[in-house]
This record gives structure tokens, C-alpha cells and sequence, in this order.
């Protein structure tokens, strides 16, 4: 008897592992049911139901309010500050551009007095990228503050931010091509 019992746990080591799925399809069965549901195509009530607008969607959207004279000042400010910036650039790019038109080889005194006339420019085009670092946040803020749409305050910063990003553009390309000339 211990062989046919040893036979039988070799070849099916775990019955109850059998068994179990087996058991619980039997039982599950017993809890299907032959009723007859609801279809679930559209009904005619949804068929006519329409999204309506909600109250605050058929309120008037309030105006944002204009950016304030004491923001309006601050924008002028920092404007004329990349612009002061920029016309003490023009009067380096001049010697700048001389200089590096007169470097010699590397290791030559006017091939550094071209670098530092590079770095002189460097230093007035930072002048212009404070003033923009400080329109970038003052957009930031503003963007914050009316997530949604852009507001004048938004938009009125928007163009200062422009006006100095096209000022700092003109002036790394000249800075790029000076050091271009420098390097090559």
C-alpha cells in the first residue's frame, strides 16, 4: 500500500493545487445567471441630454487689469538699462574689432589685448543680460499670476522682454564672430 501511495504523491505532488482551481470554477458557476440585462447603447434620454455651459461659463470673463505705471516705469527702466548697455558695447566692438583684426599668434601681446577687449564686450552684453534675467522673472511672476491667459501686465513685460532679447541676439552674434576671427 505505501508503494501505491508513493506512486500516486510522484506522480500528482500536489493534488490540492489541482483541485483548488477546479473547485473554484465549479463554484463559481452555480453564480452566473440567466436574466436578461439592460442594453448599453445610447438611450433616447441621452440622445437628448446637451452639455450646457455652467453659470461661471456664461459669466463675462473679467478684465485683467492693465500693468500699473510704478511696473511701467520698471519695464522703461530696465529697457534703457540694456540699451545703456548696448551703446558702451557699440563703443568697445569698435576696439574690439580692431584688436582682433591686429592679433598675432597665441601667445602674442595682441593676441590677449583681443581677448581683453572680447571680455570687455562680454562684460557690457552681462549689463543687458541682469536687466533681462529680471524681465524673465517679472514674466514669471506675472504668468503666476494669470496662468490662464496672458494679461496686459504679461503682455507689456513680453515686449520689454523682446526689445532686450533682440539686443543681447545682435550682440552675441558679434561677439561669435569676433571670436571666431580670434580663434581661427
Amino acid at each position: 500500500m505505501t508503494t501505491r501511495l508513493a506512486r500516486f504523491i510522484r506522480r500528482f505532488p500536489r493534488p490540492a493545487a489541482l483541485a483548488l482551481p477546479l473547485a473554484a470554477a465549479l463554484l463559481s458557476s452555480g453564480c452566473a445567471s440567466t436574466r436578461d440585462y439592460p442594453s448599453l447603447s445610447i438611450r433616447e434620454v441621452e440622445r437628448n441630454m446637451r452639455a450646457r455651459p455652467s453659470k461661471a461659463e456664461e459669466a463675462e470673463t473679467p478684465q485683467l487689469p492693465a500693468a500699473s505705471a510704478d511696473l511701467t516705469t520698471r519695464l522703461d527702466g530696465l529697457v534703457a538699462m540694456a540699451r545703456t548697455a548696448d551703446g558702451q558695447f557699440a563703443d568697445e566692438k569698435n576696439r574690439a574689432e580692431r584688436a582682433v583684426a591686429a592679433a598675432g599668434g597665441r601667445t602674442s601681446d595682441s593676441w590677449s589685448a583681443a581677448q581683453i577687449a572680447l571680455a570687455a564686450l562680454e562684460s557690457h552684453r552681462s549689463h543687458a543680460m541682469t536687466a533681462l534675467a529680471e524681465l524673465d522673472q517679472l514674466y514669471v511672476d506675472a504668468r503666476d499670476e494669470a496662468p490662464l491667459a496672458p494679461s496686459p501686465k504679461a503682455e507689456s513685460i513680453a515686449a520689454a522682454r523682446d526689445t532686450v532679447s533682440q539686443i543681447i541676439s545682435a550682440q552675441d552674434s558679434v561677439i561669435e564672430g569676433l571670436s571666431a576671427r580670434l580663434a581661427g
